[in-house]
């Protein structure tokens, strides 16, 4: 089968504190949302799977070292992964470090069905305070829209707004950036005032709550397409409707 693109997915969340169980309870979620998954290999230097035996106790040793380690499906022609990363304080909004953790899946039918499902699992296993799930090549379109200077542009060559740098943002409970599938805590969904019956009725038609009081908020019906007009525009009506995200403003 060959692959057409990747979906990647982020989550936001607390630092781990030893092992308080949430990276093998991300890993769980995971393959609870995407049926057939089982995430049993680590990664060699090499680049190959190695086939974990008692894979939980490994991930619980790596948590308590307070590492997050690289985990796939052992299939290398259409690889699942996930792992995360701790991030300092210093590079952190509100001073406090926090584990990113990171998924990639092929792009396919299996994966669309499944996807708003594996975002929040991940991010309900973590206790994420936000995350975010958009096809590969998202990073690149939102780097163009981190401010590198107080008096630079207002808008990417896109047309969107151009964000504070993540280490500037006030608080972890603020997403830095908006994609095609997004995970909103239930506090974070709190600070940007979603939802507003009045101002939300597009956003909620592709909303659901979760079962930890989050959202999930799709934009598009379709994985976010920088080069499709209607989701530019949707995602600048996202923008507009939320100036707290990226940092650009408070509610």
């Amino acid at each position: 089968m060959t692959m057409q693109g990747r979906l990647l997915i982020s989550v936001y969340a607390p630092a781990l504190e030893g092992d308080d169980g949430r990276a093998l309870a991300a890993v769980r979620e995971m393959e609870r949302a995407l049926p057939g998954l089982r995430l049993e290999w680590e990664v060699s230097k090499q680049g190959r799977p190695i086939a974990l035996h008692q894979r939980d106790a490994w991930v619980a040793e790596a948590a308590r070292r307070g590492e997050f380690p690289l985990l796939c499906n052992g299939d290398e022609s259409n690889p699942v992964t996930i792992t995360g990363l701790r991030r300092p304080a210093s590079l952190i909004p509100g001073g406090q470090p926090q584990l990113q953790v990171h998924a990639k899946l092929p792009l396919d039918a299996l994966t669309l069905m499944a996807a708003s499902n594996v975002l929040e699992g991940v991010a309900k296993g973590t206790q994420a305070f936000w995350g975010h799930a958009s096809p590969k090549g998202f990073g690149s379109e939102v780097a163009q829209q981190m401010r590198s200077a107080p008096h630079g542009p207002e808008y990417s060559p896109r047309g969107l707004p151009m964000l504070t740098p993540p280490d500037e943002i006030r608080s972890p409970e603020i997403p830095h950036y908006l994609g095609w599938l997004n995970y909103w805590s239930a506090a974070t969904a709190r600070t940007l005032g979603f939802p507003d019956a009045a101002r939300d009725a597009e956003l909620m038609s592709r909303a659901r709550r979760t079962a930890t009081g989050g959202w999930v908020v799709q934009l598009t019906d379709t994985p976010l397409d920088f080069n499709t007009p209607a989701h530019l525009a949707a995602l600048l009506r996202a923008y507009e409707r939320f100036p707290g995200i990226g940092g650009r403003s408070v509610r």
